[in-house]
């Protein structure tokens, strides 16, 4: 008698196991997830590169590539509005916060939802970096105006609230859905 009641139990717990609905892990990737591709250019138009926003469990994975960007170290951000007017792009607005903190993964109040660690860029003038964003959503990054994604002339210091120092914008695109 005891062989039925064994195998009844294990298969009441393989049928629990089975339903299991528990988000994914932050970071895995998402069977049809969405994803959004803002194409950089400078402020005389030339093309240097693309930002891509994909869905994964538990927010969004960025992945920039850079070409033909100056060598060295530049912040990196997703701003807030989806405008990336020559020659300054003031028009993408500040960083994407959503949330109200600070800037910076090294404030203790932050960081910014659209905060990036630095991309380093070679001498060759290729950059790439690729981060999780958690808790970002694809409906919070292309919102009624949209975002744009900003690579600054220099290293943000991921601190100083509300940029990092990390000076002028050299290139800019916006988050378009593909």
């Amino acid at each position: 008698m005891r062989v039925p009641i064994l195998a009844a139990a294990t298969l009441a717990a393989l049928s629990l196991s089975a339903c299991d609905k528990s988000e994914p892990k932050t970071g895995a990737p998402m069977a049809n997830g969405a994803r959004t591709v803002a194409m950089l250019r400078t402020a005389d138009g030339a093309d240097v590169g693309r930002a891509t926003a994909t869905e994964v469990g538990g927010g969004l994975r960025l992945t920039v590539d850079v070409t033909g960007i100056p060598a060295g170290t530049h912040g990196v951000h997703v701003h807030t509005v989806g405008k990336c007017d020559a020659p300054d792009f003031a028009t993408a607005g500040g960083h994407w916060n959503p949330t109200s903190t600070k800037h910076g993964s090294m404030n203790p109040q932050g960081p910014h939802t659209g905060d990036l660690p630095n991309l380093i860029v070679g001498a060759n003038g290729r950059g790439t970096i690729g981060m999780v964003l958690p808790g970002a959503t694809m409906a919070g990054l292309l919102d009624t105006d949209g975002s744009a994604f900003v690579v600054h002339a220099n290293p943000d210091d991921l601190m100083t609230d509300p940029s990092g120092n990390s000076g002028g914008r050299v290139a800019c695109g916006v988050f378009a859905t593909s």
